[in-house]
């Protein structure tokens, strides 16, 4: 019995380093970053048989059999919906600036989408002004009405909006929301789906959190867009959930959440349409492509790029235009995010880019609502000041705005955050605009943003406790993943 219980004990051992060998080639041969696949390792052999676990729920990208079964089937139809756009009037690769040349050019032959020109921009930088704002061109739609969000959270003026769907319904516009089931999971439990529901609109949970699905698709995959489209004529996107800051997160002592969305008119709303009709495609099996854009006079301004990431579309897109804009830059480079744990590559872009004389400013919160992402941002810091990089905290309140201003010429904005899981992981968008009198815009709000922040010094920061960057530096380890 005895000798029985010691060969059973030896089976199990080794098959447990059986297994913890076989997920580690795993890990090798998916040829992640080297961070990432040194953290996953760290995981899986510090962590007995609880890493092999996570690794198993959160170490790839599923998706489930299903969607990435209709996401491929969806490809064909879509492509040509895009493809078509190169016909468009608005369609002038030769009309745009040396910053918006390569990135359109890297974004076509990647995901087919092409850079338009004509869009009328409109940057709504205050959360009452941007949700009066949608609460006015959805009182004012006539056909129809999609919205997508990664946060719906009730009360204040985020009911205001569920009140003037409602009434859009009542006078016979079809609406249909698409929401993260797991960000907007206090909507979902409120009695607002019920009341839409009575009212005839079609609401749809994304990504749904369950025991069950743990073992098909990973959990913490999210739909991290924002998007409302209004006619096929009036689009917003932007780094805002549907949330009233007053009613938000009260308790998290981080302060009002800071946004800004874009109110777009022009050929681009159409494509933000589509990027929608594509998401709520493969959460319900339904198409509904949008019309295309019309076709208008030569129009040179405002040329506009829509770039969606996520499972099924071309890896590390965002990442690669983040790169090329930081590279790009001749003067000046102002990026404004609340989450920052940089990439090799982009941590790289940003040091070169101050080395060779640019003025690189970074702004984040003070105060942060991820413990985690607080301290492993911490663990950038040194470098980047060392490199010459401005870093600056924010301390009006939680800065949600995800921003990059190169030479006041050129910009990204969107919702994606200077994070893994933003640049690797989740369903995100961003547009990248071409238009000076735009970024000069932003840029106003950036420097607004700067004059309510402290700006960190290396000699200040290098006199913080021990025990600080002995947090600082574990959390290192594990930044790939978080």
């Amino acid at each position: 019995m005895e000798n029985l219980s010691q060969l059973l004990t030896l089976l199990g051992v080794v098959s447990y380093w059986l297994l913890l060998a076989g997920v580690a080639v795993r890990i090798v041969i998916k040829r992640r970053t080297i961070g990432a696949s040194f953290s996953w390792l760290l995981v899986i052999y510090f962590l007995p048989v609880i890493g092999v676990i996570i690794y198993f729920l959160l170490g790839e990208l599923h998706v489930g059999s299903s969607r990435a079964s209709r996401s491929k089937s969806m490809f064909t139809p879509y492509g040509n919906w895009f493809a078509a756009l190169e016909q468009h009037t608005q369609f002038h690769p030769a009309h745009l600036s040396q910053y918006g040349s390569g990135i359109s050019t890297l974004c076509n032959n990647q995901l087919a989408i092409p850079t338009l020109l004509g869009n009328q921009l409109e940057l709504l930088q205050q959360p009452s002004q941007i949700l009066s704002a949608m609460i006015h061109d959805i009182d004012n739609a006539r056909q129809a009405i999609n919205l997508e969000f990664y946060i719906w959270h009730p009360g204040g003026q985020a009911d205001d909006v569920a009140n003037a769907l409602i009434r859009a319904a009542q006078r016979g516009v079809t609406i249909k929301l698409l929401l993260d089931a797991a960000g907007s999971r206090l909507f979902f439990k409120s009695a607002w789906p019920e009341k839409m529901k009575d009212e005839g609109i079609e609401l749809v949970p994304a990504l749904i959190v369950s025991p069950l699905r743990m073992f098909f698709r990973r959990l913490d995959l999210r739909l991290h867009r924002k998007l409302l489209i209004i006619d096929n004529d009036i689009a917003y996107t932007g780094s805002m959930n549907l949330i009233d800051p007053k009613y938000f997160k009260q308790n998290s002592q981080v302060g009002q959440w800071v946004d800004i969305m874009v109110r777009i008119t022009g050929p681009v709303a159409p494509v933000l349409n589509t990027v929608n009709a594509w998401d709520w495609e493969v959460e319900t099996h339904e198409r509904v492509l949008p019309a295309m854009p019309d076709m208008l006079s030569q129009d040179t301004s405002s040329a506009v790029q829509v770039i969606p990431s996520g499972p099924g579309m071309p890896p590390d897109i965002i990442h690669k235009v983040l790169q090329q804009a930081i590279y790009s830059a001749k003067q000046k480079i102002v990026i404004t995010t609340p989450y920052f744990i940089p990439s090799e590559n982009l941590l790289d872009a940003l040091t070169t880019a101050a080395q060779r004389g640019i003025d690189v400013n970074l702004v984040i919160p003070r105060k942060n609502d991820s413990t985690m992402v607080k301290w492993a941002s911490r663990s950038f810091f040194a470098e980047l000041l060392r490199s010459g990089v401005k870093i600056h905290r924010f301390t009006g309140g939680l800065l949600h705005t995800k921003s990059v201003s190169i030479d006041d010429e050129y910009t990204l904005i969107g919702s994606v955050n200077l994070d893994m899981r933003s640049l690797w992981l989740n369903f995100e968008l961003t547009l990248a605009i071409d238009d000076s009198l735009f970024t000069k815009e932003l840029a106003k709000l950036q420097q607004s943003y700067l004059a309510q922040s402290e700006q960190l010094e290396l000699a200040r920061w290098q006199k913080r406790p021990l025990y600080k960057r002995f947090i600082e530096q574990i959390y290192y380890l594990f930044s790939p993943l978080l």
